[in-house]
């Protein structure tokens, strides 16, 4: 009911943003619009085109996008959220805010790992789980949208219990292997049981990461047949080569690539991907907050760094952590078409560049400059505090 009277705040209003340079779609078959001017209504994107043939009468907020990029607000598929704005990780206040300077405009739990004291049996796994998704759904930090309250399994847990977790509005599991259970046959009963109430799952890949963690190779990874390979490059120590492989070409799942994982994995699963022409399945994270910290533009980085030097074009990159997340999650975000949430990033070229354009400056390694994040059709956030400053921002007029 939260997400719901959130989703609502942008009601009855109406968003011109108008004079785009260049529309990301976030979609892999089509990653650049023809199209100069966007309309939102009640918070959802509601006409995409050019300034002429679309409706603009009546508008209550208007945006001069002044030339620069517009994009679909970026998902980080794999955070640890805890406590509101707040990681006992790092001691952090304000990380989520940071994040959103990044251009994140959602993130998905991958498990409330970093609780002091987390409960590993059964009642408070479950009261845990329950607990983050309900406060995460009554609270979003400085707006972005936390998707939280996801469980790690552990041995002892039965189908009742995924069915009152999924009756209770959970609809994550947090990564499998983090928890008592970490054999193929064990975990892949639980995700089934998971994924027949509407329950997402997520399977650690790589070696231990926090006490407790073990190596999950890529055998278990199969066997467990999570919707997500959660850091398939590692968090942070990654597989063989020849095992990442294996996952990319015998697994359906979603190939997910984060920030705080081995950049040379990254590089090989982005290959191996772009090979077999499963380009589709890659989606990003930053895996964060972690030991190494927390990254307030972890999500852009790994975009620019599998751009520049995976050598894909950077709106194929973007893709990555909008469109494709959006579809392997199941997420009303994403992309820009008619009827998603009107979640955006303006971005434009860093100031002294080498780039010419946004575009070939993240080709070329740089980071983007952020001149304003939209949720919900809300703004929720100007100049970006945290990247290079953009050569142009957006200005709001009305």
């Amino acid at each position: 009911m939260a997400h719901e009277e959130a989703a609502k705040s942008g009601a009855g209003l109406k968003l011109v943003i108008r004079n785009i340079g260049v529309l990301l779609s976030g979609d892999l078959q089509g990653p650049i619009l023809d199209a100069d001017t966007l309309v939102v209504e009640d918070g959802k994107i509601a006409a995409i085109g050019r300034e002429k043939d679309v409706d603009t009468e009546g508008a209550t907020r208007v945006i001069d996008a002044n030339g620069t990029v517009l994009a679909p607000g970026l998902i980080d598929s794999h955070v640890h959220p805890v406590a509101g704005d707040w990681t006992p990780r790092q001691n952090q206040i304000g990380w989520i805010d940071s994040c959103l300077h990044g251009g994140v405009t959602t993130m998905i739990s991958a498990g409330e790992v970093h609780m002091p004291g987390r409960p590993k049996d059964v009642v408070g796994v479950k009261a845990m789980a329950i607990t983050a998704q309900r406060g995460f759904a009554a609270l979003r930090p400085s707006g972005v949208k936390v998707l939280a309250g996801a469980p790690v399994i552990e041995h002892g847990m039965v189908e009742e219990d995924f069915r009152s977790l999924a009756e209770a509005g959970v609809r994550l599991l947090g990564e499998v292997g983090l928890g008592s259970v970490k054999d193929g046959p064990t975990a892949r009963q639980m995700v089934a049981w998971a994924r027949k109430h509407g329950i997402q799952s997520t399977i650690h890949t790589g070696g231990p990461s926090i006490p407790g963690s073990s190596l999950i190779d890529k055998d278990v990874v199969l066997a467990a047949d999570a919707d997500v390979i959660g850091h398939i490059n590692g968090g942070h120590t990654a597989l063989p080569d020849a095992q990442i492989r294996s996952l990319c070409e015998e697994s359906p799942r979603a190939l997910e690539i984060v920030h705080n994982g081995n950049e040379r994995a990254a590089l090989f699963t982005l290959r191996t991907a772009k090979e077999s022409r499963q380009l589709h399945r890659v989606i990003l994270g930053t895996d964060a907050p972690a030991g190494s910290g927390v990254q307030p533009l972890g999500i852009i980085r790994v975009i620019a760094a599998l751009s520049s030097i995976g050598e894909i074009p950077a709106e194929v990159a973007f893709c990555l952590a909008t469109g494709n997340t959006a579809r392997m999650r199941n997420l009303d975000c994403g992309l820009i078409e008619v009827g998603r949430a009107a979640d955006f990033v303006f971005m434009d070229g860093a100031q002294h560049s080498a780039g010419k354009t946004l575009l070939e400056s993240v080709r070329l390694g740089d980071l983007p400059g952020i001149g304003m994040v939209v949720i919900d059709g809300e703004v929720k956030g100007e100049r970006s505090r945290n990247t290079p400053p953009a050569t142009r921002v957006p200005k709001i007029l009305k």
